[in-house]
């Protein structure tokens, strides 16, 4: 059977990868206890002691105001950690799995952007996560890098949980407007990778098809629409929400004002268009609160 070592097992991603992947292959799932991004010793030690068949790197530095303030810890996790991971991967000869950020690009295009725009990140999040694209690219190692975008899900910190309180607390919301993306679940995310690997002899695609893929649902918004839909759909449409701009809006992190993704290559390559194609970001994100209700 093969051996998953799977990274950041309790983050947004990594949580729901530990059960999608069950039926892929034996999953280790481990945590930044067992296996700290900061120390790269202590990474290649670790990983040397398990030898997996496959590696997938869902774990990572998301605070992205903060990063203004740490960047050489953000560099790190998201960036030479990547360093240790493709050391290993080259002396046991196994594959990688890494995930990126629509946060490498500037915003600038106008339009969703393919694997082949420059990226230009604009804020020290954004570098962080490109440094680890450009280290896991350039080592050698057979590995895919999923671009993904405005990641929410059931736990840890994300726009979805932090309306869902803001909505417990306030009548009314100011949400900008201005910022265009899209909403990916982490359930989405996991199903998809999940996918990938079920196909069949994933090592020859890792061979074949190594490389960088841009991995959303269809659709675009911006961060108050999403709000909107978020309200509808949890029954909390009484919440007044008002649209402001990111100049009413300061932070300390720059965003970019149009970071969507075009997919069209990972549908055509992984032959993953149908699981794509289907799967809208409104469609998703009734799911997911429906899902959160059940659960609460």
């Amino acid at each position: 059977m093969t051996r998953i070592l799977l990274l950041g097992a309790n983050g947004q991603v990594g949580w729901e990868l530990h059960r999608c992947l069950m039926t892929v292959g034996e999953v280790i799932a481990t945590t930044r206890k067992e296996i700290d991004l900061t120390d790269n010793q202590n990474i290649i030690d670790a990983i040397s002691a398990i030898r997996p068949d496959l590696l997938i790197n869902a774990a990572a530095y998301t605070a992205v105001e903060q990063a203004e303030d740490e960047p050489e810890l953000a560099n790190q996790v998201n960036g030479y950690a990547l360093e240790a991971i493709s050391q290993c991967a080259q002396k046991y000869n196994f594959p990688v799995i890494h995930y990126s950020t629509d946060y490498v690009f500037d915003g600038t295009k106008g339009e969703p952007y393919t694997e082949e725009d420059t990226p230009n990140p604009i804020n020290a999040y954004g570098r962080s996560k490109l440094l680890g694209e450009q280290i896991l690219q350039s080592s050698g190692v057979p590995h895919l890098i999923f671009r993904t975008s405005w990641v929410y899900g059931m736990r840890g910190r994300n726009f979805l949980l932090t309306m869902l309180k803001l909505a417990k607390e306030r009548r009314e919301i100011k949400v900008v407007n201005d910022q265009y993306g899209t909403p990916t679940w982490s359930r989405f995310v996991a199903q998809a990778t999940a996918h990938v690997l079920a196909r069949g002899a994933w090592n020859v695609k890792f061979e074949s098809h190594s490389g960088l893929y841009h991995l959303t649902p269809s659709g675009s918004t911006t961060w108050y629409e999403f709000a909107k839909a978020i309200f509808a759909f949890s029954g909390n449409s009484s919440i007044k929400v008002l649209p402001i701009t990111t100049n009413e809006y300061p932070t300390k992190a720059k965003r970019p004002s149009f970071s969507s993704l075009d997919c069209t290559k990972l549908k055509h390559t992984l032959n993953i268009s149908h699981h794509i194609s289907h799967s809208n970001y409104l469609d998703m994100l009734a799911k997911a609160i429906q899902l959160e209700e059940l659960s609460s």
